[in-house]
């Protein structure tokens, strides 16, 4: 298929694999959000006739930070949390680990897509799809009936007990 062939070398490295353990939003993985991010940006820039190959590459990068930010760090000044430094680390990472791969629209998906907390707003058209993908799918999270149970302290029970 042509997405995975586009991604394949991302989703076997190493580095990238990693994401697996990093918890992102409630129960959902690094990698899971990103890959689907990636798949869902995809489908829409091919049906709008977008730079598809560079909305798949961006949208699986997009994460692609150096550790998992539910990790408890240093304190840091509010405009230094996660929230609004990820995408850097992410472009540096991607940079690094798959130059080959980097383009000036790929590098503005990665750095941009937390627009509005960066104040600089997507350049591209494939960007902007890529942070407007990302934020459906954080949200999708919210809506998740376990997610209100977790928020407020209520474990829901397993099967046998």
């Amino acid at each position: 298929m042509e997405y995975e062939d586009l991604v394949r070398h991302i989703l076997e490295n190493e580095e990238f694999l990693k994401r697996k353990e990093f918890k992102h939003h409630g129960k959902i993985t690094v990698y899971d959000h990103s890959l689907k991010v990636s798949k869902i940006s995809y489908k829409i820039a091919k049906f709008l006739h977008f730079k598809y190959k560079d909305v798949a590459i961006g949208g699986i990068l997009h994460d692609f930070y150096y550790r998992p930010w539910t990790e408890k760090g240093p304190k840091v000044p509010f405009f230094k949390q996660h929230g609004f430094v990820h995408a850097g680390e992410a472009l540096e990472n991607a940079r690094k680990h798959f130059p080959d791969d980097m383009n000036k629209r790929v590098e503005n998906i990665i750095q941009r897509h937390m627009f509005p907390l960066n104040i600089h707003p997507p350049r591209y058209k494939e960007a902007w799809l890529v942070s407007i993908v990302d934020k459906i799918v954080s949200l999708e999270v919210i809506f998740h009936p376990t997610f209100f149970l977790d928020l407020i302290g209520i474990k829901k029970e397993k099967k046998g007990n």
